[in-house]
């Protein structure tokens, strides 16, 4: 373990002590077990907790050229594996965009998590760092690539996607720890009411904003990360620590398949329709060659996306063309709460905008299968968004 001149434990991990990662012995194990994972169970890949731990010295320092995280990386037998680090620790080292990745390293993008919150609760001052986490974050992975950045919205530590919509506050008084435990900066907005509510238009709202949420999600170049029991609207009743909870705080109650039906069938649709796009999930980034992928950013008006500090609306069109396919997307996002109109970019003669997405709209209506006939616009030439809403086009 790492220790203190005094022989103490030094506690980068938030549990008491830390492994010495970096020690010979300590590292020749660390390896074996993952080698003994990939040859004897064939696991894909791997997502490191905390995984700035691993870059750090025997005191602590952070170090340029850790020894463990270039051996995983550059390991034969863990070569077809996917790593993935949590680019931050319990000691204050967050290197997002910066973890040593020695072209093999993906992050959990913890600033599209902080972003995307932000801008989905209407927070101003968000569409030009938004423009960066739906462009695959250029900011931070230019030299890496869209595919560093797993985007996530929501995972296993803090709220749930359905709580990141119906709580202001963290209620994890069950754990026994007097509400202190858990983060605090949970970027969350409860829609006018904490907690459960028989108001249907609150109720109906946070169903939007969890679509709009997934619509960013899965609109978003890099690569997706969802997690499981947000497609049915799992709850975990404002708690943001469950790690000690076995009950069904914690459990995933299957019968949300059924009671939130339209939800998890938005979300299919639109694992779908990413996958049907490969201008969403593109392996370069926009403008870089070979690419050949093209982003445009508009606002109400094509071509004038309003990066100002009180707003809350951006617009997206995603384009890659090659020699056997044109693929167009477009998506508008109006996070303000009065509906707006959104003037759409002129396509070429003979093709037309087709709406595949309007989460303001009920379901069934609210999202079109891919593998069905997309219907088109009511106007080629603009389409009404409502508050707190995000419409999806494609053309042909």
């Amino acid at each position: 373990y790492m220790l203190t001149p005094e022989g103490k434990y030094l506690n980068f991990s938030g549990c008491g002590n830390t492994l010495n990662c970096n020690h010979p012995v300590v590292r020749n194990q660390v390896v074996d077990c993952l080698r003994h994972w990939v040859a004897d169970y064939h696991i894909d890949g791997f997502r490191f907790d905390l995984a700035s731990i691993l870059g750090r010295d025997s005191d602590g320092t952070p170090l340029a050229n850790p020894p463990l995280v270039e051996s995983l990386a550059l390991d034969p037998v863990l070569a077809r594996t996917k790593l993935i680090a949590e680019a931050w620790d319990a000691g204050g080292l967050y290197q997002v965009g910066n973890f040593p990745a020695y072209g093999r390293w993906s992050e959990w993008n913890g600033k599209y998590r902080d972003c995307a919150r932000k801008f989905l609760k209407g927070d101003m001052g968000q569409t030009g760092e938004m423009a960066q986490r739906f462009s695959g974050s250029p900011d931070l992975y230019f030299f890496r690539g869209p595919t560093a950045s797993v985007n996530f919205i929501t995972c296993h530590d803090g709220f749930t996607l359905a709580d990141t919509v119906s709580y202001n506050q963290k209620h994890n008084e069950a754990n026994g720890e007097m509400n202190r435990d858990g983060a605090n900066d949970n970027h969350s907005w409860n829609c006018g009411v904490e907690g459960p509510t028989d108001d249907p238009a609150i109720q109906t709202l946070r169903n939007r904003q969890v679509k709009n949420a997934m619509a960013m999600l899965f609109l978003s170049q890099g690569v997706p990360m969802l997690l499981m029991g947000d497609e049915v609207g799992r709850s975990q009743k404002g708690n943001n620590n469950t790690y000690c909870q076995d009950n069904e705080l914690s459990w995933l109650d299957w019968s949300l398949r059924e009671q939130n039906a339209d939800l998890f069938r938005f979300c299919q649709s639109l694992i779908a329709f990413r996958k049907a796009h490969p201008a969403l999930r593109h392996g370069r980034f926009a403008g870089v060659a070979p690419g050949k992928l093209e982003i445009s950013w508009h606002g109400t008006k094509p071509w004038e996306p309003d990066w100002s500090g009180t707003s809350r609306v951006i617009a997206f069109q995603a384009r890659l063309r090659s020699d056997d396919q044109d693929d167009v997307v477009y998506a508008a996002f109006n996070m303000y709460w009065e509906s707006l109109r959104f003037c759409l970019p002129q396509l070429e003669s003979g093709r037309r905008w087709h709406l595949f997405a309007n989460t303001a709209a009920e379901s069934p209506g609210d999202v079109h299968p891919v593998d069905g006939t997309i219907p088109l616009a009511d106007d080629p030439h603009q389409v009404p968004v409502a508050g707190r809403s995000v419409v999806i086009l494609t053309s042909s």
